[in-house]
């Protein structure tokens, strides 16, 4: 029988953060620092929202591109939110930031063309363009730099062949932001060479130096740009699996098209469910973040005293140490730390190759659950001495 299976995903690597999990839940008793979920439960009002919408027997399809209610909402967010000025029409409503990012890359990319990825990154970026008939060429973000993006090392990657560049920030899993003038940088290369940007800012609401900036708000980049943002780690919706794209009507018409045919539309309850969330749920937003804000100072700090440098990340819910004086690989020090203290973490190599020497911890749990955790990494530190 002939082989039924595409050699393309078959060349795919299997998610390295799915990976490890797997392992860890094979241990019992585990304290796990590991997954980008809120510990915050939705808002009860959206909760409620979501209720009433069933109640109301508001079980159909929606329009492909989702509520014309909800993408006017969206619209005026970004616009009061990040100066981002897309109207709804240019407005898509996905199964959350993935499936945007999927079918972002799938309506831009001939076969052969180019998009840059600096890495550490989320872990889709890559498999989603080579599965849209892409080439990802990967830059190696570093420690000197926060982990941002440089204008000299996006010029240095870019080719004849160029077309998209992935901006992920705040960044997964390093917590790293850029400000308004290094996106400037970013923006006049993107423009001098006729790119285009792909923007995740669905960690956009966790930004502690100030409010996010997104580079659509530059001039001239809105027509350049895809952002893609969602409702998951902002308003604790993981579950609700809601995202969108905001982009140039010609990118969202075609968007549309590859959704209407893989997804249809995205789940109605959580369209109305969102619509509570922007109308009325920025103060739930500022109180997360303020909590989210407590345990990132306080894991950056407790982290650097035990001898785990750790630069202090601005964004998401994220720390990035450095192990690699310890001699072990970001692997090994993960799997040992598992197996001896039943603390679970991502090795950073997780995230592309760069990531390999560092961890990614999550501060997406509660004061208590770190104390205890940092007590185990303690032990587990003492132990190697």
């Amino acid at each position: 029988m002939r082989n039924p299976l595409s050699k393309l995903v078959m060349e795919i690597e299997p998610s390295g953060i799915r990976r490890f999990f797997d392992v860890a839940n094979t241990v019992e008793n585990v304290i796990s620092l590991g997954v980008g979920e809120p510990d915050f439960d939705t808002p009860w009002h959206i909760r409620e929202e979501g209720i009433y919408s069933l109640e109301k027997g508001r079980t159909y399809y929606t329009s492909n591109a989702g509520l014309l209610p909800l993408r006017q909402e969206i619209s005026t967010y970004l616009q009061k939110r990040f100066q981002v000025p897309y109207g709804p029409d240019e407005i898509l409503v996905t199964v959350g930031g993935s499936e945007a990012i999927d079918i972002g890359f799938r309506a831009m990319l001939d076969p052969g063309d180019e998009v840059i990825i600096p890495e550490p990154c989320f872990v889709s970026y890559l498999p989603c363009v080579r599965m849209a008939g892409g080439v990802p060429v990967q830059i190696s973000l570093e420690e000197k730099d926060e982990f941002k993006l440089t204008g000299e090392k996006l010029r240095a990657a870019i080719t004849e062949k160029t077309k998209v560049v992935v901006l992920p920030f705040p960044n997964n899993p390093t917590g790293a932001v850029m400000s308004a003038e290094e996106l400037q940088v970013i923006a006049d290369i993107v423009k001098e060479n006729d790119l285009f940007v792909m923007s995740d800012e669905i960690y956009s609401e966790l930004s502690y130096l100030g409010p996010h900036v997104s580079i659509a708000s530059i001039p001239g980049m809105a027509e350049r740009t895809i952002v893609i943002n969602g409702f998951s780690k902002s308003f604790a919706m993981t579950g609700w699996r809601l995202g969108y794209a905001a982009a140039p009507r010609v990118v969202i018409q075609q968007m549309t098209k590859i959704h209407q045919y893989v997804i249809m539309s995205a789940p109605t309850t959580s369209q109305y469910a969102a619509i509570e969330a922007l109308k009325n749920g920025i103060e739930d937003v500022e109180r997360m973040r303020e909590s989210y804000n407590q345990r990132r100072r306080f894991l950056v700090k407790e982290l650097n005293e035990m001898g785990l440098p750790c630069f202090e990340p601005y964004g998401a819910f994220y720390v990035f140490p450095n192990i690699s004086k310890f001699g072990m690989s970001s692997e090994e020090f993960a799997t040992r730390l598992l197996q001896e203290q039943r603390v679970a973490v991502v090795p950073g190599d997780a995230f592309g190759k760069c990531g390999e020497g560092f961890l990614r911890i999550s501060y997406a749990y509660s004061i208590e659950d770190l104390k205890r955790a940092l007590e185990k990494i303690q032990n587990f530190i003492d132990n190697l001495s």
